[in-house]
């Protein structure tokens, strides 16, 4: 099990890993060691060890956060 508990933003973490799993199901190859692992977990430790990060969202020109 992942300890969260040491993460600065625990719900950019849960994003962050969410979104990476989503790219390892879809076909993209891992950044850490796969082993017997599944890919959720993987996307996990991808984003405790600093092999991914998030990336700051860039608003396109009459983009509005509005809904």
């Amino acid at each position: 099990m992942i300890d969260r508990s040491k993460l600065p933003n625990s719900f950019e973490f849960v994003v962050t890993a969410g979104a990476r799993a989503r790219q390892l199901l879809a076909g993209s190859i891992p950044r850490v060691t796969p082993g017997e692992h599944k890919k959720t977990t993987l996307a996990q430790q991808e984003v405790i060890t600093r092999a991914v990060e998030a990336l700051e969202r860039v608003e396109k020109k009459g983009e509005s956060q509005e809904s």
